[in-house]
C-alpha cells in the first residue's frame, strides 16, 4: 500500500518540477510511510526516500515504514538530509508551507544552503482525498462505533446530568468498545447553549424542556468518525419541533442530492437553500460539510465558496443547523461517501426527533 502511495508522491513531484519533498505534517507522514510515532522527518527524491528518527522510534520505523530508508539521527535531522540532497543532486526542495513554521524554515535555509525552497499546498491532502478500501474500512469501524455511543448515550441523559459526565460516558463507551480514542474533543450543548455550534461540555447540568446536541467521534486506527444527533428533554413546543423539521429537511435533501463531479459550493446549496426557504437562512452560519479521514477537518469543504469537485472515494460529513441566540440550536449530521454512482450513507443512528 505504502509502496503506491510513494510512487503516487513522485508522481505528483514530477508535476510540480520538484527534486525532493519534505514532509512536516505528522499525518502526511504516516500516510506516505505508514510510521505511527510522533517524531520523524521524511524527505522523498525521485530515487530514494528517507525516513529520520531519533533512537525512541528506530525500531518502530523500522517495522512499519518498510518502503523507507530508516536513519536514527542523533542531532538535527535536516543536516543528515541536507547532506544526502546536496548529494542527490537536489536543486529545487518542494516544503508544506502550511505545517511548517517561520523558525522550522530558517532552519532549512540554514542547513540546506544551496537548494530552491519551495513552497506546496496540500499535495499530500490531494493524494489522501480519495480514500482506499482499506481507509474506508477503518472509518466504517469508526462509524458503527459512534453510532453504538448514540444508541447508548440514550438511557444515559435526564435532568440533572452535567454535560461533562456525558462526554465522558460517550468517551468512555467508545473506547471500551474498539476506539483508541475520541476524534475530537466532545461537543455537548443544552438549553441555550445548543446555540453555540461548538460548544464544548461544561459544567450545565441538563434542564426540562430544552434541546441537547451531541457532537462526538471515535478514532480507529487514525481514522475518524463525525455524528451529531439532537435530542429534546422534556415537552417541546412548536417552535422546538418546526426547528427540527428543518434541519432534518435540510439533511434529507442533501443526502438524496449530493452526487459526485458537484461543487462543494453546490452540495452546500442542497441544505443551505432549504433552510434559507424555510427563514432561518440567517441562522446557518457555518459550512455543511468537510471532508475527514486521518484527520477530523481535510482541505475539502461543502461549503459557499467551495469549487472543488466532490470525487468517488472522498468522505465527508453533511450537518446542516439552525442557531437562535437565547432560544437554542438544532445540528443533524451524518459521514457518507462519494461513489460513482452517488453516495453511500454511512452513518445508521436515529434522525427522527427523539424526546426523552
Amino acid at each position: 500500500m505504502e509502496a503506491r502511495r510513494l510512487q503516487q508522491v513522485r508522481k505528483t513531484m514530477e508535476g510540480e518540477e520538484l527534486d525532493a519533498l519534505l514532509i512536516a505534517s505528522p499525518y502526511n507522514r504516516r500516510y506516505v510511510t505508514g510510521f505511527t510515532g510522533t517524531a520523524g522527518t521524511v524527505a522523498i527524491t525521485r530515487e530514494q526516500a528517507w525516513l529520520v528518527t531519533d533512537f525512541r522510534y528506530t525500531r518502530q520505523a523500522l517495522q512499519q515504514a518498510k518502503q523507507m530508508e530508516v536513519v536514527q539521527a542523533a542531532g538535527d535531522p535536516l543536516e543528515w538530509i541536507g547532506k544526502r540532497l546536496s548529494e542527490a543532486g537536489v536543486k529545487r526542495l518542494g516544503f508544506e508551507k502550511l505545517h511548517v513554521t517561520y523558525g522550522n524554515y530558517e532552519a532549512c535555509q540554514q542547513q540546506l544552503p544551496g537548494i530552491e525552497l519551495v513552497p506546496t499546498e496540500h499535495l499530500i491532502e490531494k493524494l489522501r482525498s480519495r480514500k482506499d478500501e482499506r481507509e474506508q474500512e477503518y472509518i466504517r469501524k469508526a462509524v458503527e462505533i459512534t453510532d453504538q455511543a448514540f444508541e447508548h448515550i440514550l438511557g444515559y441523559l435526564k435532568p440533572g446530568v452535567t454535560e461533562r459526565d456525558i462526554a465522558a460516558e460517550l468517551e468512555y463507551f467508545m473506547r471500551t468498545h474498539g476506539a483508541v480514542s475520541s476524534a475530537y474533543p466532545t461537543i455537548i450543548a443544552s438549553g441555550v447553549r445548543s446555540s453555540l455550534p461548538h460548544g464544548l461540555a461544561s459544567d450545565k447540568k441538563l434542564g426540562l424542556h430544552e434541546f441537547v446536541t451531541m457532537d462526538f467521534g471515535a478514532s480507529y486506527d487514525g481514522y475518524c468518525s463525525d455524528l451529531t444527533r439532537t435530542v429534546f428533554i422534556g415537552r417541546p413546543t412548536e417552535r422546538h419541533r418546526e426547528m427540527y423539521r428543518v434541519v432534518l429537511e435540510a439533511n434529507q435533501l442533501t443526502l438524496e442530492g449530493l452526487q459526485p463531479g458537484m461543487t462543494g459550493q453546490e452540495g452546500d446549496s442542497l441544505a443551505r437553500d432549504c433552510i434559507a426557504g424555510h427563514g432561518y437562512g440567517d441562522y446557518f452560519g457555518h459550512g455543511l460539510g468537510h471532508a475527514f479521514g486521518l484527520e477530523i477537518h481535510e482541505p475539502m469543504r461543502l461549503s459557499q465558496s467551495t469549487q472543488e469537485v466532490l470525487e468517488p472515494g472522498m468522505v465527508m460529513t453533511v450537518e446542516p443547523g439552525i442557531y437562535l441566540p437565547d432560544f437554542g440550536g438544532v445540528r443533524i449530521e451524518d459521514d457518507v461517501l462519494i461513489t460513482e454512482q452517488g453516495i453511500e450513507v454511512l452513518t445508521t443512528s436515529n434522525k427522527e426527533l427523539i424526546v426523552l
